[in-house]
């Protein structure tokens, strides 16, 4: 390959790289992104989005479908929702706006709250706040949950391990004298 049409190759992989991610991400918190029944010859409304409901997707390729509403993001995926207080990455991602679902797949790690889970895919249901896992093919999913103190007073088991047997008490009164 010439080196004018490789150099022209490389700075045309930048560029994509470089503004591909910030258009899409413009494109998803544009409300007529997803519609396509509003024409594209009308202005777009002012964003009236709140940047902490934002979800941030960063990865090598993304692709939007405007008419199914789906976007798939490939490659080092990487999601970022600070409104669920949820970070998660993938080797695929595909976020599906009319149902309102993320599927991840491949390596698929989520952090939320200080919980974790692991697995081959992860569909995470946006609007009920829960996620079903699958494993790869003969492992096992594996969650990391904090279970929040909920303030009231629990003896710690490390403290006093159960005896079954009963302990031997003082006795009320002196033992007689012989």
């Amino acid at each position: 390959m010439p080196l004018a049409k490789l150099l022209n190759l490389k700075i045309l992989r930048l560029v994509v790289a470089l503004l591909l991610p910030g258009t899409l991400s413009g494109a998803i918190l544009s409300e007529n992104f997803f519609n396509p029944a509003i024409s594209k010859a009308q202005p777009a409304p002012a964003a009236k989005q709140d940047p902490s409901t934002a979800m941030t997707v960063r990865s090598d390729v993304q692709e939007a479908d405007a008419n199914t509403g789906i976007v798939t993001a490939r490659g080092n995926v990487q999601i970022n929702y600070p409104a669920r207080n949820l970070q998660a990455t993938a080797a695929q991602a595909q976020y599906f706006s009319r149902e309102r679902r993320i599927i991840l797949s491949g390596n698929v790690f989520i952090l939320q709250e200080g919980s974790s889970i692991r697995g081959e895919t992860v569909t995470y249901l946006i609007d009920e706040g829960r996620f079903i896992a699958l494993p790869a093919g003969g492992q096992q999913v594996e969650s990391i949950y904090i279970v929040p103190d909920d303030g009231t007073e629990t003896k710690n088991a490390a403290v006093e391990p159960f005896n079954p047997k009963p302990a031997f008490k003082n006795p009320f009164s002196a033992p007689a004298a012989p």
